[in-house]
């Protein structure tokens, strides 16, 4: 009897695959799509049997799902070497250290317990991109794979090998007190041991693995967890709040007063920072991001470059690695270190270093830190929900109002659009620096929606209804996940 098939294409997302497990794919479609990746990675690497290394994250499924996918993959030819209970960013480590070819987590991150997926990669550092993830959804979809004699090796203990290389590199001077919030993700067999280990004293919130996340969902975006966090830091008088997402490639910060940092604004501290000892360099961020990179002062008289570019770690990444950047920031949290600092791949706990590497070389509190950037009024990342069939439409037709908008010279809040970006949805920013983004997002069915204004919190809120208005007249739009 053969088994049926079970594979929804609307789960080849932009840079990673999430499907809901048996409702959207199966265990047969899992399979299916470990031999179109095997596939894949034979056809780049234009070996017989390249080395793929493979994680899983810890949802109840995830081991069945990793093992249809190993067997896809070994079907191809693949020599397949499993680390076990990983974090993304291990995987991604593991195939620099093990020379491998390619790797596939198996995990759907901070997405609530159901969901699964997959993180791939072939080229070291990077994961796939629109084009590849195109390529091999139609391998997938049109089952034409190769066959080949594959097989599998279990790799013990690489999370110590992982926790040591973080940690050995890393030692700070101060004894820094933080909370490390992992919202019963995987991070929390990972992170709390590698903050200690760098010198820090760690207060644990939610570290214990629960793959029904009983409290909220482990997503550093989603201000339920920020808050947690920041309850919990001013409790211990703590000096920083770190939470981090599920599969651990992401960071949010609090700090020691309990205010939540969005993470471009870290991104932009960071990158001061750096800009010290690395002078020239470029910095790239994505659309949602802050607009004070933009113009800030201590970048210019470092030299520094920085490049605005399209949301989604894997853009990202492919940015940072393409312009040779020193770092890339993203504001759901992803950041890249480039040599000499990182691999240049997303490592939630190497941001969270990062930070306290900061700490140790200023003799500041982290609020104040954060008050010498200028102060700007920003919106949290807002999710309206938009059928996958649908977002990309919505936003092009919004892209055309926009575009009109300005060249017609209508003001929004007594201001005209002074510049629009268009490289991931639209960006268009006023003559104060205040700024509006609307795209599709990559990885749910809902649009993303993000405001910011220097003038005021009013202003950023008229630039949201100005949006809001927009969205509603579509017909297409149903409930944001939080909003302003």
């Amino acid at each position: 009897m053969t088994l049926s098939i079970k594979i929804d294409p609307l789960g080849f997302r932009e840079y990673d695959a999430r499907w809901i497990y048996n409702k959207d794919i199966n265990n047969e479609g899992i399979k299916n799509l470990g031999k179109g990746l095997g596939t894949q990675i034979i056809k780049h690497t234009k070996k017989e049997n390249p080395k793929v290394i493979v994680g899983h994250d810890y949802r109840s499924y995830s081991v069945e799902i990793k093992t249809a996918l190993k067997n896809g993959l070994i079907s191809t030819g693949c020599f397949v070497e499993d680390i076990g209970l990983s974090l993304s960013p291990m995987v991604y480590f593991a195939q620099f250290k093990l020379d491998a070819d390619a790797v596939a987590m198996v995990t759907a991150s901070h997405n609530e317990n159901g969901w699964t997926g997959v993180k791939m990669g072939i080229q070291k550092g990077l994961t796939h991109a629109p084009d590849e993830m195109e390529e091999l959804k139609q391998i997938t979809l049109d089952q034409n794979f190769l066959k080949g004699k594959g097989k599998e090796k279990n790799i013990k203990n690489f999370d110590k090998i992982y926790k040591g290389d973080l940690i050995q590199k890393n030692k700070i001077k101060k004894k820094i007190k933080a909370v490390v919030g992992c919202g019963n993700g995987t991070a929390g067999i990972f992170a709390p041991d590698i903050l200690r280990g760098i010198g820090c004293d760690v207060v644990e919130l939610d570290c214990e693995l629960n793959w029904n996340f009983p409290k909220y969902n482990p997503n550093p975006e989603d201000l339920e967890m920020l808050h947690e966090i920041a309850k919990v830091v001013k409790k211990n008088n703590a000096d920083i709040g770190f939470g981090f997402d599920g599969d651990g490639d992401r960071v949010g910060v609090i700090d020691n007063n309990g205010n939540e940092i969005f993470s471009d604004k870290i991104g932009l501290i960071i990158a001061r920072n750096l800009s010290k000892n690395h002078q020239n360099s470029k910095f790239v961020v994505d659309v949602k991001s802050t607009g004070l990179f933009k113009n800030d002062e201590i970048l210019k008289k470092n030299k520094c470059e920085t490049i605005y570019w399209k949301t989604g770690h894997s853009h990202i990444k492919r940015k940072v690695n393409h312009e040779k950047a020193l770092a890339g920031f993203e504001k759901s949290g992803h950041f890249f270190f480039n040599p000499p600092l990182g691999h240049g791949y997303d490592d939630g706990i190497n941001s969270a270093i990062q930070v306290c590497h900061l700490l140790d070389n200023q003799n500041k509190k982290m609020s104040e830190i954060i008050k010498e950037l200028p102060k700007t009024f920003q919106s949290p990342t807002m999710a309206p929900y938009c059928k996958d069939k649908e977002k990309y439409k919505v936003v092009d037709s919004l892209v055309k109002q926009i575009e009109k908008i300005k060249n017609d010279r209508i003001k929004i809040d007594n201001q005209e659009i002074k510049e629009i970006l268009t490289v991931n949805g639209i960006r268009f920013s006023f003559e104060d620096g205040s700024w509006g983004l609307i795209r599709a997002s990559s990885n749910k069915p809902s649009l993303v929606i993000v405001t910011e204004s220097p003038t005021s919190n009013n202003r950023k809120i008229e630039i949201f209804k100005f949006i809001d208005k927009l969205l509603q007249s579509t017909n297409q739009i149903g409930e944001y996940d939080q909003k302003i």
